[in-house]
């Protein structure tokens, strides 16, 4: 009999659909709505990915503030936050379940700037001119 459980497959494609359903629709409603938090206010974040449950009832959030500016006071208020957005997410999206939402700091982004400091550095540009 085979097992139904996906855990060493990754998400599947309705984890996919629904995250990139859930990305668009976090980042038009932090664009278009006044956020009355103080560590919100004039802060452009990049939501970079939604990573869903199999259920489809809690969503990881991945972002990074423009210029990574003060990335802890910002997810924190963007978690402080989360009880509202999830209700502007239900407004926005057509799903039977409104998940509920977790922002965490995207760390790609740093570490894309670290390997491009890497490359650039003499002694490996000069292995990469050879």
């Amino acid at each position: 009999m085979k097992s139904r459980g996906n855990s060493k497959k990754g998400p599947t494609q309705r984890q996919l659909r629904a995250g990139e359903l859930i990305r668009h629709a976090i980042a038009e409603i932090l664009i278009k709505e006044a956020m009355h938090d103080p560590a919100l206010e004039g802060v452009s974040v990049t939501i970079s990915e939604v990573r869903v449950s199999p259920d489809l009832k809690h969503a990881t959030v991945f972002c990074a503030p423009l210029a990574d500016q003060n990335h802890e006071e910002v997810l924190a208020g963007l978690n402080r936050a989360a009880g509202f957005l999830r209700h502007r997410l239900g407004d926005e999206i057509e799903t039977k379940f409104t998940p509920s939402l977790k922002f965490v700091h995207d760390e790609s982004f740093q570490a894309a700037s670290d390997m491009d400091a890497l490359m650039r550095r003499p002694e490996v540009a000069q292995d990469l001119d050879d």
